[in-house]
């Protein structure tokens, strides 16, 4: 059989962690931040876990992780 391919894209995106979570980035601290409040900006920093309904999901891009 052949290997089964990991996405690219989720590599670069998602790590999975000991315990069987999965870390992520927050979003919306890329760009237009004149406009967001520096308490907004604060709290986008950092990483978090993803969420229960989307963790099936991302472990099927993440084959051998």
């Amino acid at each position: 059989m052949p290997k089964m391919k990991t996405k690219s894209g989720a590599k670069k995106r998602f790590r999975v962690q000991g315990g069987g979570g999965i870390k992520r980035a927050k979003a919306f601290l890329r760009h237009i931040l004149t406009k967001k409040s520096s308490g907004r900006k604060r709290a986008l920093r950092g990483t978090t876990q993803v969420d229960a309904s989307n963790r099936a999901a991302v472990k099927s891009m993440l084959p051998y992780a």
